[in-house]
């Protein structure tokens, strides 16, 4: 059984979700995926799990960097786990590249290359942004394409965590945003 709640951030509204197991989405209001992946059968319900993922996103928003992670349950195939527990890795306050990111997969698999647009497919389904941190992501240019909650709010998400921004650009309009 899946749990919802809803969250008010500075930044907008928030739909929260969670099993037994741990959060498993984390969602803008209207973002491009909203609630996908999300069963239909949820109940709106805060669980302890919630609640604890609500805690960690008053500290964060606060502008201080959590001490902990709620549990998580990101469900999806290998590959995007994979890719998921890489983004777990990016300290908070730096970015990283999809380039970089293949680089990673490709040597923890073993393979010679790794595309960096798969790498993009895979962070843009994370489910749980923010916390699963997708959106300290971006193109090897500086360029910070690609946030399925829209590109300001990747700005301000990066401006909260005090990133160097001066080697960062907004795509033009009609780009991959």
């Amino acid at each position: 059984m899946m749990y919802t709640t809803h969250y008010a951030s500075p930044l907008g509204g928030i739909l929260l979700s969670a099993d037994d197991e741990g959060l498993t989405g984390l969602w803008f209001d209207g973002e491009k995926y909203f609630a996908h992946g999300l069963d239909p059968q949820h109940e709106e319900r805060e669980t302890p799990i919630l609640a604890e993922t609500k805690r960690w996103l008053e500290i964060y928003f606060s502008g201080r960097e959590p001490d902990f992670l709620p549990p998580l349950h990101p469900i999806g195939s290998p590959f995007r786990q994979a890719v998921w527990k890489l983004l777990l890795e990016i300290p908070y306050g730096q970015v990283t590249s999809y380039g970089d990111l293949a680089r990673a997969i490709a040597a923890q698999q073993g393979l010679a290359h790794m595309s960096a647009q798969a790498i993009g497919g895979a962070v843009g389904h994370n489910m749980i942004s923010i916390v699963i941190p997708c959106h300290r992501v971006v193109g090897t240019s500086g360029s910070l394409t690609g946030y399925a909650g829209g590109i300001q709010k990747k700005l301000e998400l990066l401006r909260l965590e005090g990133v160097d921004m001066s080697g960062l650009t907004v795509p033009v309009r009609g780009t991959a945003l």
